[in-house]
Formats: C-alpha cells, structure tokens, sequence
C-alpha cells in the first residue's frame, strides 16, 4: 500500500466511527454499555468484525492512481475511539497493519471514555509533536473530550498542523448546549492564535465532530477566525446529502476547515458513501448509512457517520 502524496496528492479523512469500543470494562469510566451482558450484547467477535469493518471503511477513502495502484489517505482523523488498546488493535492486527499507520490519540475525562485520534502514514507525515487540549467545562457542563494536536513535516517540505475535536452533542437541547460548544471552540482558536503568533501564515486542518452544521455559531465562529470550511455543501455520489442522518433528514455535523494556505491547496472533499457503507432506509425512504447498530438491534454495519475526504496538492 503506498500514499497519495507520492503523487502530490495528500489525502485527508474524517470519521466519527459509532462508538469504538473493546470488551473490557473500565472501572473509571462508563463503559458497560459495550460490555457482554449489557442490552447491546457486545463481544469479542462483535468488536473483530467492528475493526475490520473500519479498516475497511478507512481504505476505501483511498484512491488508486494511473497504473491502478492503491492509495492509502495520509491522515485519518477518528472520534469514538475508546482507548490505545483499540488504536493499537486497528492498526497493528487487521485489514490495516499493512498499512503500516501510526497513530496519536487523547485520553480524555469524557465519562463514558471516547476520545479522538488521529492515525498518520510516516512515509507522508514525520510526526513532530502532538498533545491533548483540555477544555474547562462551563457550570453545567459535563468533562468533554480533550481536543488533539498534532503537527508534522511532509514530503513537500511543509509543516502542516492538525487539531482533531468531538464537541459536546445536543442531547440536552441544541440551545442548552450551544455554549458547550462553543467553550470547545474558543479553546480551538485560542491554540491556532498561537500558532499563528508564530507562524503567520500556517498550514491548519481542523476536523471532528461538531455536533453543529455549517449554519451554526461553531462554525461561523471558526470561519471569523479566518478558517475556511471545505466540506461545506459536500455530498456523496451515490445519494448521500451529507455525513449523518437523523430521522430521514441528511446533515452535516462532521467537518473539515483549513487555513489559507491549505485552501489554496485544495484539490477536492466529498462524502465518501460507497454502496457497501450505506443501506436502505425503510422508514423514511432512500439511503442511509450502515451502522453497527440500530438503537440497541446489531445490524453488523460500519458506522453511524459516513467519512469526509478532502485531497490536497502540496508539491509545486
């Protein structure tokens, strides 16, 4: 398996992959949802099948060249993954050890234990340096996962830096909970401030779940901040409208935003919906992605999320 930037094309993924969890419970966290005896009935064979079926959903972001060579993306961008245990098993024992990623990952104070990670090919990205955000939660405010930093030197030469988020979700009510995200976002940017203190004209990807559409503060909050949303308005080809969908209606709560410098960059982003990551939706009609489970029915998907890919022209 080889990387897109031999090409100059550097592929980039975003995916929130449905709650990506091992058999084994953790005392500090809320885990037992994912446990045997829990209603789900999660088991080792449920979590094997649920890694390859990733790995498999990871390399179809790939693409193949003139020769048809197959292309691994570059970066890969995940949220709800449980902890090193899972990254380690993604990567070094499955469809995916060939590829031979490398990954970072947080280690956050989320209760139920999900975090966010970011998994890199090294003979496309030479990692320089990554760490956790913390963010402060607001009164009210449940521990949230950390936001992840990561930034590394490409073959073109370049720095790139990268922040991997999963911000707060809307369970409570969106307007409840916007300041959540919000407190998530003014973290962000604080971070890419700084980076642009030092650098002022930077290379950026900011990607994750945002549990907000492009409509949204969040987001309008980001693009003040001179980062432009490439995904915005991103379909699929094969009738996907956006990267989740809520009781019959597509959204867009999965995002990727760069500097100027990457958008200038930008070679193309889309949803990614092949026909093997999405099923019918016999309820409210058309497509929808095809997930791991249906409310607490194990439908033996891929995830709830369908990916984002955005593919860069980093050498000149």
């Amino acid at each position: 398996m080889l990387t897109s930037l031999i090409l100059g094309i550097f592929t980039f993924v975003q995916l929130n992959c449905e709650n990506l969890f091992d058999c084994t419970h953790d005392s500090l966290k809320q885990d037992t949802e994912y446990l045997s005896d829990s209603p789900r009935h999660w088991n080792s064979n449920r979590y094997w099948k649920k890694l390859g079926n990733i790995s498999k959903e990871i390399l179809a972001c790939g693409h193949k060249d003139e020769r048809g060579t197959d292309l691994i993306p570059d970066l890969v961008a995940l949220c709800e993954v449980e902890n090193d245990s899972v990254l380690h098993y993604l990567t070094k024992r499955g469809l995916l050890r060939n590829a031979k990623y490398e990954y970072v990952m947080t280690d956050s104070p989320d209760q139920r234990g999900i975090d966010v990670a970011l998994l890199y090919s090294p003979m496309s990205f030479r990692l320089i340096d990554s760490y956790p955000l913390r963010v402060t939660p607001l009164k009210g405010m449940r521990p949230t996962r950390d936001i992840l930093y990561a930034t590394g030197e490409v073959a073109s030469g370049d720095t790139i830096h990268v922040f991997v988020l999963h911000a707060p979700s809307r369970f409570s009510g969106k307007s409840k909970t916007t300041p959540y995200r919000m407190q998530v976002m003014q973290r962000l940017m604080a971070s890419v401030d700084s980076i642009r203190s030092i650098h002022p004209d930077p290379m950026i990807i900011v990607s994750g779940d945002f549990n907000d559409e492009s409509k949204d503060k969040s987001i309008r909050f980001l693009e003040a901040g001179r980062l432009s949303e490439v995904s915005a308005g991103v379909k699929g080809s094969h009738g996907a409208k956006g990267t989740y969908k809520y009781q019959g209606m597509w959204q867009s709560i999965d995002h990727i935003l760069v500097s100027h410098r990457m958008r200038e960059r930008l070679k193309g982003c889309f949803v990614n919906d092949l026909p093997f990551l999405m099923e019918s939706d016999e309820k409210f009609g058309g497509m929808k992605p095809f997930r791991t489970y249906n409310g607490y029915r194990y439908a033996n998907g891929f995830s709830d999320h369908l990916p984002l890919v955005a593919q860069f022209e980093l050498e000149e």
